[in-house]
């Protein structure tokens, strides 16, 4: 087993010195090991302890999970703590009213007390990561199948979780890296009682909105200041008045010095996924499936929303978060794709591929391990494309598109209950129906997922073979005449789902018959019987996968043997690090490393809500009035790029300079190096940041929350 561990160990440790500083998203634990001596050969004056260490405060304390998919890093001792503001979109929006619009005016608590409480947010803390392979591995055998295999990972990774959980009340997770070579016991303890402290207006925390998402030059005060709150002893706690503000162990000094071109960065955090392992037939599935479903059919929806959102404020309101979050991933698809084109990632792939085979056909033990893994793989792919494109195809039309059939089918529960003739099970489903219905009905417009059903409906059934459709299309197609238009009238007639107000009345008198008979429901139910029925047909080739995928990267290292090897982002804490720096999208042009607010001024178009400027930033900038946030040039720095290896889930990670303080806040990527997640881009790839310095100028000089910046400990 010994053997084992060192073979995982071997795909991160290799030689060091092989792989470009700026690329790697490197576990904590091992960077004392790993990266340590290049970092300080870089300009990093820390030691590996004050980054992570179980026995003093360090760097990874200061860091959290924010929400269930950002990172955010505690600035004080009284537990404030910063991150992006689309971060906290959904937040800032479930919080504001037509009357209190915090996504048009911002928001600034004055005391303790104007903080406003953010039901269902988390803030969650690491306490440590523990190297598990060597336990994990003993629990399996070359003689088992793939299934076998993941069901006695899955029995002793139960029993490490519950050992660790004694006496606790933390989260304990194991996590996997390198397709299963290598195991993390990872232990978390999360805050529930988070606050919403302070964010700038959406004219300042998203100026230039969806155009100027994934690109550069951006000029875009992307940040937003909540609290922790724990129970008198520092412990999580719910929600309560008598809640303190949380003391971290460790609070991120703020730096006032700025910087160069070449000066030392990290970034620490929680980037979410990254496929750089895999194979060509994968990233053509990516490409031609996922990513292409993603651009067809979100495009379509999204206009349709844009629409109603110019006609109407509230409808604006309603779907802000939910345009922002669909047309995040919607336009990196679309780069995504130009970006492997462009770097002809598969011919590298199969290039990569054909080395690989040859490596293999070269030794006979080789043969027997390693030799049908690329067989195994494409086979696996190639058999499921057609029920793999329907499953997205429904998951993004009739699942995320329309929204009425998925909340309709969440009554599952009240049906079953309502046949047993359970009261107790009954009352329990309409109360939890109750609760989403509260959150649903907020931010729905009926008219709108009228119009949305409609067309998902119809694109579904022009991209979707017959077979792979679920049963309520008969009825469309036999009663409607495959009248999408009449069929989506008669659901909003019709249905009980399509307002608070009929829902409730339901809830209040249910009757299995009107639930059974309700149009919505039966179609809901309809689309998740045929949605499981497509992931159970894809079992088969995920199991084909997982097993390749863990067999080919255990391969790679073997043929590879001086090269790094790091693991691909799995939501857990990783650090990256490189330089401020610019960079060279195409022939003569090059990008400077920042921009400044007389960027802002210069993209200012008062008739484009994406680029309306405050009045009083404007004034603040006719005046020259940055306060001790200037730089030395006498300008005020709003964004700047360096070469930081990050992805989605990074977003909020701080920038963090070689005397471990804060000076950025990293909010994106550029779409010169959309390919990131599969392909790092050594010459182009850019972590885009706000400039601490712009973050505490508007807090204090626009805001005139200087009470907060008095709580920081800054650096000058």
């Amino acid at each position: 087993m010994r053997k084992l561990l060192s073979i995982s160990l071997v795909l991160i440790i290799g030689f060091a010195g092989k792989v470009r500083a700026d690329e790697g998203m490197w576990l904590l634990p091992l960077i004392n090991k790993l990266n340590i001596a290049t970092m300080q050969e870089m300009g990093l004056k820390i030691s590996a302890d004050d980054i992570y260490s179980l026995n003093q405060s360090s760097l990874k304390d200061a860091v959290v999970i924010f929400g269930g998919g950002c990172t955010g890093e505690l600035i004080s001792d009284k537990g404030l703590l910063l991150t992006n503001h689309h971060c906290g979109y959904g937040q800032i929006q479930e919080l504001s009213t037509v009357e209190n619009n915090y996504l048009d005016n911002g928001f600034w608590a004055a005391t303790f007390d104007d903080e406003l409480p953010a039901p269902g947010l988390t803030v969650t803390f690491l306490k440590r990561m523990d190297d598990v392979t060597e336990d994990i591995l003993s629990a399996v055998n070359a003689d088992m199948t793939e299934q076998q295999r993941q069901a006695a990972i899955r029995e002793k990774s139960a029993e490490l979780v519950k050992v660790a959980n004694e006496g606790n009340n933390y989260r304990i997770l194991v996590r996997d890296f390198f397709a299963g070579n290598q195991f993390f016991l990872v232990v978390y303890e999360v805050f529930s009682d988070v606050r919403m402290v302070g964010v700038p207006p959406s004219s300042i925390g998203k100026f230039g909105y969806d155009t100027d998402n994934w690109m550069w030059p951006r000029h875009t005060g992307d940040f937003a200041l909540f609290r922790v709150y724990a129970d008198a002893d520092g412990n999580p706690a719910d929600y309560s008045p008598n809640n303190v503000p949380y003391q971290p162990k460790h609070h991120l000094p703020v730096s006032l010095k700025g910087y160069q071109k070449e000066d030392f960065a990290m970034t620490i955090g929680f980037p979410g996924s990254t496929q750089r392992y895999l194979p060509s037939w994968g990233i053509q599935e990516r490409m031609g499936i996922f990513n292409q479903t993603l651009i067809t059919v979100r495009g379509v929806k999204q206009d349709i929303w844009a629409e109603d959102m110019a006609a109407s404020d509230m409808v604006r309101l309603q779907y802000a978060t939910k345009f922002s979050r669909s047309s995040n991933y919607w336009k990196n698809s679309i780069g995504m794709n130009r970006g492997l084109e462009a770097l002809d990632v598969l011919s590298q792939k199969r290039a990569l591929e054909a080395q690989f085979t040859s490596w293999v056909n070269e030794d006979a033990n080789r043969m027997a391990k390693y030799g049908n893994v690329l067989t195994s793989v494409e086979n696996a792919y190639t058999s499921r494309a057609d029920h793999y494109k329907a499953n997205n195809y429904m998951r993004e039309t009739l699942i995320r598109g329309a929204e009425i059939l998925f909340f309709a089918a969440n009554a599952r529960e009240l049906e079953n209950a309502l046949k047993e003739n359970n009261q107790e099970k009954v009352d329990a489903a309409i109360n939890r129906l109750k609760q989403a219905g509260e959150t649903y009905f907020k931010d729905y417009s009926a008219p709108t997922d009228r119009r949305v059903l409609e067309a998902m409906l119809h694109l579904y059934a022009k991209d979707i073979d017959k077979t792979f459709h679920p049963d309520f299309y008969q009825t469309i197609n036999k009663k409607f005449k495959g009248s999408y238009a009449r069929f989506s009238d008669h659901v909003f007639s019709k249905s009980l789902f399509t307002s608070q107000e009929n829902f409730n009345a339901f809830l209040n008198n249910p009757r299995l018959k009107t639930l059974l008979n309700d149009p919505a429901y039966q179609a809901g139910i309809s689309t998740m019987e045929m949605y499981r029925q497509l992931l159970n047909m894809n079992q088969d080739a995920e199991t084909r996968i997982a097993e390749a995928s863990r067999l080919f990267i255990a391969g790679l290292q073997k043929m590879q043997p001086e090269k790094v090897f790091y693991p691909d982002a799995n939501f857990t804490m990783r650090l990256s690090y490189g330089t401020v720096g610019d960079y060279s999208p195409r022939d003569a042009v090059i990008y400077k490393h920042y921009t400044t607010l007389e960027g802002v001024m210069e993209k200012e178009d008062p008739d484009n809500f994406e680029f309306v400027v405050p009045e009083k930033l404007k004034q603040l900038f006719r005046d020259k009035d940055y306060g001790q946030y200037a730089d030395a040039d006498g300008r005020m720095y709003v964004n700047f790029t360096t070469n930081n290896d990050i992805t989605g889930g990074n977003s909020g990670s701080p920038v963090i300079n070689a005397n471990g303080e804060l000076f950025g806040l990293a909010f994106d990527g550029n779409w010169e190096a959309m390919s990131g997640d599969i392909a790092f881009e050594a010459e182009l790839q850019k972590c885009i940041n706000v400039d601490i310095r712009y973050v505490l100028f508007i807090i204090d000089k626009f805001a005139g929350a200087t009470h907060l910046i008095d709580e920081m400990t800054l650096v000058k």
